[in-house]
This record gives C-alpha cells, sequence and structure tokens, in this order.
C-alpha cells in the first residue's frame, strides 16, 4: 500500500507518518520509485504500536524509540521487553510523608503474595508514595486491607500476562501489556467503585 492508504488503514496522518519515518520509529517501505514506497501489515502493526505509546501512554518520542528498540531486539527476552514497556508510564506520584512506616507496609504486601520484583522497579517507588500520603493523611492500610489489596492486585496481574500471553508478536505483547496497564487501570478503578456501591448497599441500605 502507499502512504495514503497506510494513512487511510490506521489513522494515523500522512505529515505524522513521514514524522515518524525521519525519526526512525517507523521503518521505511519497499522503494518502488524515486518518490513512492510500498508498505504492508507490518507497518500497520508498528503504527499501532506507536500510537499506542504516544496517545495512551503518553510517552515522549525518546522514549517511544527506547522501547521500540527493545521490542526489536531480539536478544531482549520477552519479560525484559515488557519490562521497558511498563517501566516507561509508570511514574513516582510523590509524596511529603515519611517513608518509614509505607516502607513496612510494601514490604508486608509484597511478602504476603511472594511478588519477585527488581528494587528498583517504578512501581515500587510509586507505591511507597501513595502508602506515604495515605499515612500522612491518618489513614493508612491496615493490614487486612493492605492483603486485599495486593492480592487483586495478583489476580490483575496474572489476568494481564494470560491476555499477552495469548499472542507471540513481540509487538502485539508489548501493545497488549501497555493498552492493558494504562486502560487497564482506570477500568479497575471504575470496577471498584461499583463493587463499593454494591457493597456498601449490603451492609448499610435500610428500607427506609
Amino acid at each position: 500500500m502507499r502512504v495514503s492508504e497506510l494513512s487511510r488503514s490506521s489513522g494515523v496522518p500522512v505529515a505524522t507518518i513521514k514524522y515518524y519515518l525521519r525519526e526512525g520509529l517507523l521503518p521505511r517501505g519497499e522503494t518502488t520509485s524515486p518518490n513512492q514506497a510500498r508498505y504492508d501489515d507490518a507497518h500497520l502493526r508498528r503504527l499501532r504500536l506507536i500510537r499506542a505509546l504516544v496517545e495512551v501512554g503518553g510517552l515522549p518520542i525518546a522514549t517511544v524509540r527506547e522501547v521500540l528498540s527493545a521490542v526489536d531486539d531480539p536478544d531482549v527476552g520477552l519479560h525484559a521487553m515488557l519490562g521497558r514497556t511498563v517501566y516507561a508510564i509508570t511514574g513516582d506520584v510523590g509524596a511529603s510523608g515519611s517513608l518509614d512506616e509505607a516502607q513496612a507496609d510494601l514490604e508486608r504486601a509484597v511478602s504476603h503474595v511472594g511478588w519477585e520484583v527488581t528494587p528498583d522497579a517504578p512501581a515500587l517507588a510509586g507505591a511507597r508514595s501513595v502508602l506515604a500520603r495515605m499515612h500522612e493523611l491518618g489513614h493508612g492500610p491496615g493490614e487486612g486491607t493492605l492483603h486485599a489489596w495486593a492480592e487483586a492486585a495478583d489476580r490483575a496481574a496474572e489476568g494481564d500476562l494470560a491476555a499477552i500471553g495469548r499472542t507471540d508478536d513481540r509487538e502485539d505483547a508489548a501493545e497488549t501489556a501497555l493498552v492493558g496497564t494504562v486502560l487497564g487501570d482506570a477500568l479497575l478503578a471504575a470496577l471498584r467503585r461499583i463493587a463499593q456501591e454494591s457493597r456498601s448497599a449490603q451492609l448499610y441500605r435500610t428500607d427506609s
């Protein structure tokens, strides 16, 4: 297909496609004449991943390039490749309170579910920050609540990895991890609100 057809099929404007080509995010098409090139389904898949990284993940082009380099490098294992994708969209929310109680909470949660995670994982810093803010506000989670949250997160991660495992394509796996993490977080939050309303009605609603 020509670049105009690639644009129609992907929903990405021609000017943006040309920008991605210049930045090396999208591989060049097969040259058919001095001013023409032919593109195929591989370019469509790459454009879909780039859009997910930029539009869903909100990543800058330099970070997108780094993630794509891991996707394209067969020597980077799937675990490491997925790690680069998810680490790129994980930030520290920041907290002004003491991190001591937060660190203790986090260690209990990790131990409770038996997670294996690298010490420099961005999500650890993010979790510490959130827990510190909760303690700062006087609402640190009790052990039962913390365990319940950790177990729910572990079940969610099990579902995430099951979805990723349904594809053999590295780009599809990266896109599934990214979209599943960003939009999955929003969906889990919405489902939690629904569940809270239902549980509240069961516990506190009266006939009056």
